[in-house]
């Protein structure tokens, strides 16, 4: 006998990965020329932040490694859209601040992210997006 759970759990993994997919072909689309959606996801997260973070802190809050997030950055701040600076505390590390073209940067990737989140919030309904989001954080939450 199976587990009754065992669809229910393929279904909603199989929901949640092709919004996910199908958001990061939209997002990919109205972003900025040459912004990619990790670029856009840091500058977004140092700007509601408003204080730097080490490269470590922020592989941790996006779930990647060291390494690919030392390569977002180092992008970040070739595009002049971050500073990274030595730690004056402790030299072995680094300190990450966006710059104000990161903040112009973001500004201007919201403004074309905008009309389309308007528009799936729209069809969809505002109170039930917002009767969701607690549902999508506790499974956030769960996974970590």
């Amino acid at each position: 006998m199976t587990d009754p759970n065992h669809s229910l759990a393929i279904a909603l993994f199989s929901e949640i990965l092709t919004a996910d997919q199908l958001v990061r072909n939209r997002l990919s689309k109205v972003l900025p020329k040459g912004m990619e959606i990790s670029h856009f996801s840091v500058l977004n997260h140092l700007a509601h932040v408003s204080e730097e973070r080490t490269p470590a802190q922020l592989a941790q809050t996006f779930h990647v490694t060291r390494g690919a997030m030392t390569n977002t950055l180092s992008r970040l701040e070739w595009s002049g859209y971050v500073h990274i600076r030595p730690d004056w505390d402790d030299a072995r590390r680094k300190m990450v601040g966006i710059s104000p073209a990161g903040r112009q940067a973001r500004d201007t990737a919201l403004e074309g992210i905008s009309p389309m989140v308007g528009e799936l919030i729209g069809a969809l309904g505002a109170d039930r997006v917002r009767a969701v989001l607690p549902i999508l954080r506790e499974l956030r939450g769960r996974l970590e």
